[in-house]
């Protein structure tokens, strides 16, 4: 049989069609426009992702067998509110993810109400992108608008809606609203008095490989796929991409080296660190999972290779960092340029390189950047090692992953074996994999990933390395705290 995964990302939908061994048939992406109303206002038109997404169906079906179409899921972008009335309509144009409009709801709930309280009641902190302070914002500036609201949905459930007509949606996508009891895994009554909604507003809750329902007959015809074909639940993007990695079950760990970074750590307990540091959602595997976010991982070595060093030539920079260079640098390099959310959530603090003296190289700079990144993403490791969940080996995906060197600093700075995997598609591929699930092809989400997921090289840490940088990660963790004063003041 034959799945589709649709990752409905924030630019573009990108569709995969996956056999019952993970070979992928065929991948589609279809683009859609991104609207800035006003500054640092981010929306879309949720119709917009629905006649994209049947354009990507009707185009990654062509020359395939159709009928063997089994099962339909996702991943999509997370915190997304999308508002439907009595009958269904949207109301108005979703808030994304990167919308940056709730400044003062945010602060109202983490100040006024208090990171404690919500901690407590979700899990979680509030950040301007979640999706409760843009429930705040409609409900002041737009009372007319909240008033309407007969359902509260997330970007990709919009999708599961059209094909179903049923209003539903994941434990993993759930976790990042501020709506949703992570730890029970239901909505949460004491959230959904603080921003003035009914849970009937809210969509059935379920875990993220289970079959929600089948296509409407009318909208399978128009697609050319059978009635029967299973529509599950998916997961939010980072869930739904850390399955297609491999990581799920007990103390695994994905390290995403893209634009942004990403540790996600997978746990069959729930946990909560005390700062909040990382974020704590339910996992689509049914279990639990940690995630530290940081806002520019290989993004710091763009800038600095293209911005600042005029080249696009990223390894011919990297050749010149000798092998006996790794763990002796004594150049930092803080990778805070767009601020920072795990661990430290300071929008305020900046990038610095500090230890540069009359000796220093463009190497020596280069360097300090690959290490800076690979430093910030062992706070967030720190974080969950500080809960007792201590992964020993990790996946690696992303752009960045493409350089062995930046390989190799992360297994040495971060004590872990790093494995590289065979195919990278990210949440599309994670979605076809729950899609299998929900079909029956695997008893579970683990079973899929133990077959789907194949490692093809594993960067070993070396014990001479380990040490050196040990000593490099204790200088790295004492800047920010030494510069944290400094951001205040700039």
């Amino acid at each position: 049989m034959l799945y589709i995964g649709v990752d409905l990302g924030t630019s573009a939908v990108k569709l995969l069609l996956m056999d019952r061994e993970g070979n992928v048939q065929k991948i589609v992406s279809k683009e859609y426009p991104l609207s800035f109303p006003r500054p640092g206002w981010s929306e879309q038109d949720p119709n917009d992702w629905w006649e994209q997404t049947k354009a990507g169906i009707r185009e990654l079906l062509e020359g395939a067998d159709a009928s063997r179409v089994a099962g339909i899921s996702f991943g999509g972008q997370m915190h997304g509110l999308v508002i439907l009335n009595e009958r269904d309509e949207v109301i108005r144009p979703a808030i994304l993810w990167n919308d940056g409009r709730t400044v003062e709801e945010n602060e109202y709930l983490n100040n006024v109400i208090g990171r404690d309280k919500l901690s407590q009641y979700t899990a979680n902190i509030s950040f301007t992108g979640f999706t409760a302070p843009k429930i705040l914002w409609v409900r002041k500036h737009e009372p007319e608008n909240f008033a309407k609201i007969a359902k509260i949905m997330l970007p990709k459930d919009y999708i599961a809606y059209r094909l179903t007509g049923i209003h539903c949606t994941d434990v993993s996508d759930a976790s990042g609203m501020l709506l949703f009891d992570v730890k029970n895994r239901c909505w949460s009554r004491e959230m959904c008095e603080i921003c003035g909604v009914k849970e009937s507003q809210l969509a059935k809750v379920y875990e993220s490989y289970e079959k929600v329902g089948c296509v409407l007959a009318d909208v399978a015809g128009e697609l050319g796929i059978p009635q029967e074909c299973v529509v599950a639940a998916g997961a939010g993007d980072n869930a739904a991409a850390a399955l297609g990695t491999g990581t799920v079950g007990d103390n695994r760990c994905n390290i995403s080296l893209g634009t942004s970074g990403t540790v996600f750590i997978s746990s069959e307990k729930f946990g909560v660190d005390r700062y909040n540091a990382l974020h704590s959602f339910a996992h689509a595997d049914g279990n639990y999972h940690l995630m530290g976010c940081m806002l520019s991982a290989a993004s710091c070595n763009k800038w600095w290779m293209e911005e600042i060093l005029h080249t696009k030539e990223y390894s011919a920079g990297q050749q010149e960092i000798a092998e006996d260079d790794l763990g002796r640098n004594h150049v930092f390099f803080l990778p805070y340029l767009m601020g920072e959310r795990s661990p430290h959530n300071n929008s305020k603090a900046r990038a610095v390189f500090i230890g540069m003296s009359m000796d220093t190289t463009r190497a020596d700079m280069t360097q300090a950047v690959l290490e800076g990144v690979a430093f910030a993403l062992r706070d967030s490791v720190e974080v969950a090692r500080s809960l007792g969940i201590c992964p020993e080996r990790t996946k690696i995906c992303g752009g960045g992953a493409k350089s062995a060197l930046w390989k190799k600093m992360i297994a040495n700075i971060l004590n872990m074996k790093v494995d590289v995997i065979e195919n990278e598609e990210g949440p599309a591929m994670g979605a076809a994999m729950l899609a299998a699930v929900a079909c029956g092809e695997y008893p579970t989400v683990e079973a899929v990933a133990q077959n789907c997921v194949k490692v093809v090289e594993t960067i070993e840490p070396d014990a001479e390395l380990v040490r050196r940088y040990e000593a490099c990660y204790q200088k790295f963790k004492e800047l920010y705290p030494a510069c944290k004063g400094v951001y205040e003041i700039l």
